[in-house]
């Protein structure tokens, strides 16, 4: 076996970042072929058993799914209103957010406690046979 030279070990590099580009950009341009089925799953949100009663869970960084009583759930934004940053519990029936101590109710997104002035953003979603969706 030859030994590998320098030039060698370049063409390898250059071939195979080329090999790369051409096939992410042609994975980029051809759109994904969507199922039915890949549809639902990104738009899922949580399964109800998942989600306490009185309590709720963050979902994806995103969303924060609460159920303040027995069957009854709500959605909302995951970032508090105060400046932005992701909220990290829901415990207490409120959802908090480590930054600055804000607190909002886990049945309407309410403040409870500053310094946001803002409810959370709520969220439509729909229920159904046990699995939480955005509407």
């Amino acid at each position: 076996m030859p030994p590998v030279t320098r030039r060698v070990m370049i063409f390898r590099s250059l071939a195979g970042g080329v090999t790369a580009l051409v096939t992410s950009a042609v994975a980029w341009a051809r759109p994904a072929e969507a199922t039915e089925s890949d549809t639902d799953a990104t738009t899922v949100l949580a399964k109800t058993k998942s989600i306490p009663v009185g309590g709720g869970k963050i979902i994806r960084g995103t969303w924060v799914v609460t159920q303040p009583t027995r069957g009854t759930f709500r959605a909302f934004s995951a970032k508090c209103t105060h400046q932005g940053c992701t909220v990290a519990s829901v415990s207490g029936g409120t959802i908090n957010c480590p930054c600055h101590g804000s607190r909002f109710r886990v049945s309407d997104g309410s403040v409870v406690r500053g310094p946001a002035a803002r409810a959370l953003p709520g969220q439509r979603i729909k229920v159904s046979k046990g699995v939480i969706r955005l509407a």
